[in-house]
């Protein structure tokens, strides 16, 4: 089995929760093939705030500016991606940090010019997750993209986890967040959508701001190939054994004939 995890910046924030994220990953890669994407929009925020820079959005994308890049480097690339990939070797798997950069993993291109420098990823080369998990180790990507001409690109982490999952193959792409997952009309726990009831949730306007996202995504996903994709709290106790084992956690999108059993 193949599995893309996906862990959203702010549970990364905190050393205990990394750490305990960690341990599970360890625990499910003794018999599942593992890559994990992340995010760190939270500390890249907190990094430009101390040094007095602003952060501008549009449409919930950080406009990315020369000097913003650079902090995403520093920051997502840097600093979170070293850390979640020491907690990981500390957890006893043999963790590689990687970016989309290296290898050309991830090539991109200028979303829209007035965002800066933010990627639109336009295709994958799954050739170094392949080399790396088959060589027995556990590639941890930060959503950093790059181009063949050399520059490079901040990238939604939740799209690199789509664009990565489908290359890779998964056959399931788990997005551990701080909600529970997603919910109807009435802030109902959800848990399964096809995706024509997922696009409803969308057209209405029930799914909203980070929801709305991760929906997108998901429905991205699979469309691309992906079977199976699980939105759950990252705080949940033993999450990624739970979904392994069937259990009902968080939201699950598959197609009808999935959704059914």
């Amino acid at each position: 089995m193949k599995l893309l995890v996906k862990l959203g910046g702010t549970l990364l924030d905190v050393d205990a929760t990394r750490e305990r994220l960690a341990r599970q990953i360890a625990a499910i890669s003794s018999r599942a093939s593992v890559v994990v994407v992340h995010g760190g929009g939270r500390q890249l925020t907190q990094f430009l705030s101390e040094r007095g820079v602003e952060s501008q959005f549009v449409n919930g994308l950080r406009v990315t500016t020369p000097a913003i890049l650079d902090a995403v480097v520093k920051v997502v690339a840097g600093s979170v991606n070293r850390q979640l990939t020491a907690s990981l070797n500390s957890a006893g798997v043999r963790a590689v940090g990687i970016s989309g950069i290296d290898a050309a993993l991830a090539e991109a291109e200028t979303m829209d010019p007035a965002l800066g420098s933010v990627g639109r990823i336009t295709r994958v080369n799954p050739e170094l997750l392949q080399h790396l998990v088959s060589g027995g180790f556990l590639p941890v990507v930060a959503c950093v993209a790059g181009d063949r001409e050399g520059r490079f690109y901040n990238v939604n982490a939740d799209q690199m986890a789509v664009a990565c999952a489908a290359a890779f193959g998964a056959d399931q792409l788990i997005f551990l967040t701080d909600v529970a997952g997603v919910l109807d009309r009435d802030k109902n726990l959800v848990p399964h959508l096809t995706p024509a009831a997922g696009e409803s949730l969308i057209t209405a306007g029930v799914a909203t701001g980070g929801m709305l996202a991760k929906l997108n995504a998901a429905q991205s996903a699979l469309r691309q190939g992906v079977a199976q994709v699980r939105i759950a709290a990252g705080a949940a106790g033993d999450v990624l054994e739970r979904i392994l084992a069937g259990e009902s956690v968080g939201t699950q999108l598959a197609s009808e004939e999935v959704c059914a059993k």
